[in-house]
């Protein structure tokens, strides 16, 4: 083997040694993700099981109530893509608007939430239902029937468990990631909970054994 044919023999193994380190070294930074990640507590729920109650400020779908409308399309002129259709017509005799039908098309709409901050009758408000998947996008054009509905209340409904990641936080922690495990909680985790729990279990078989004592 002559010089050169070394030189390019050593290059290769150079080469090789690089890339391997390089995959290596790529390996560890996602393994290193991944196990940072298995020390974490899980936040995902078991939709629709369970469901996480939204925050204070939440901008669900809109509700809306008829006998306060004026009708003064306020709500449409401040709406980016001009979005609430407001139907009423002239009263001759008494020289004022009468509302008619209002609606709000929820397949197009942004939440953007211009339109309850600019109502002067304060007759729209933002609820905390956010679950408005429909298989035809015209039943997402709610009437001002649907908007009046009362929103659904997810620590009212039987059906679910509401859950809200807060309350296993620290105090004013918005975060639930890169939180020490020995940081002082709001409320108990489960496992403390079930620790919690046994002593007082096992007192109460304590008297059913003795019940002279």
């Amino acid at each position: 083997m002559n010089s050169s044919q070394m030189e390019n023999f050593l290059q290769q193994v150079n080469s090789y040694i690089k890339e391997a380190f390089s995959a290596g070294k790529y390996l560890y930074n996602g393994l290193s993700v991944t196990f940072d990640h298995l020390r974490r507590r899980p936040v995902t729920v078991q939709y629709p099981y369970e469901k996480l109650i939204p925050s204070e400020r939440y901008r669900g779908r809109i509700h809306y109530e008829f006998d306060k409308c004026i009708a003064c399309e306020v709500c449409v002129r401040v709406c980016p893509i001009n979005l609430p259709v407001v139907d009423w017509v002239m009263n001759k005799e008494t020289k004022k608007k009468e509302l008619r039908n209002y609606s709000i098309d929820f397949g197009v709409c942004i939440f953007c939430g211009n339109c309850v901050e600019y109502c002067p009758t304060n007759c729209l408000s933002m609820t905390e239902e956010y679950e408005l998947a429909a298989f035809d996008r015209h039943n997402l054009n709610f009437d001002n029937v649907a908007l009046g509905r009362l929103p659904t209340n997810v620590t009212t409904d039987p059906s679910v468990k509401p859950l809200r990641e807060l309350t296993y936080l620290p105090q004013g922690v918005m975060d639930p990631h890169e939180i020490p495990a020995s940081d002082t909680r709001v409320g108990k985790l489960p496992e403390e909970v079930y620790d919690w729990m046994r002593p007082e279990s096992n007192d109460n078989k304590d008297k059913v054994s003795n019940p002279n004592n």
